[in-house]
């Protein structure tokens, strides 16, 4: 449990330092090129499909279940939402005992 909470720490603290550092660019140089602002906004979803990929190898059946339904899920909701949708969907399918 320990090592989870330091992830999301450290994971949020990526996404701050990132975004805080966009922040910095434009403050800086006024006008940031368009592929550089493109790059700092990919870097939260790069982090946590890090965090997602390895429960494809190694969530068994309802791992991949609840990766595919957040997959889904995100091309008609927003991100927090269909996440939200792929954890409810782990949880149940681990307390079902899959």
């Amino acid at each position: 449990m320990h090592d989870t909470i330091l992830i999301i720490i450290l994971c949020a603290s990526a996404t701050y330092a990132t975004r805080f550092g966009g922040h910095l660019i434009m403050l800086r140089f006024g006008q940031v090129n368009h592929r550089v602002e493109a790059a700092l906004g990919a870097v939260p979803i790069a982090i946590l499909t890090a965090l997602v990929a390895p429960s494809l190898l190694t969530g068994g059946i309802p791992g991949v279940v609840a990766l595919v339904a957040t997959g889904l899920a995100a091309w008609r909701m927003s991100l927090v939402t269909s996440v939200a949708l792929g954890l409810a969907v782990l949880l149940i399918l681990r307390a079902a005992g899959l």
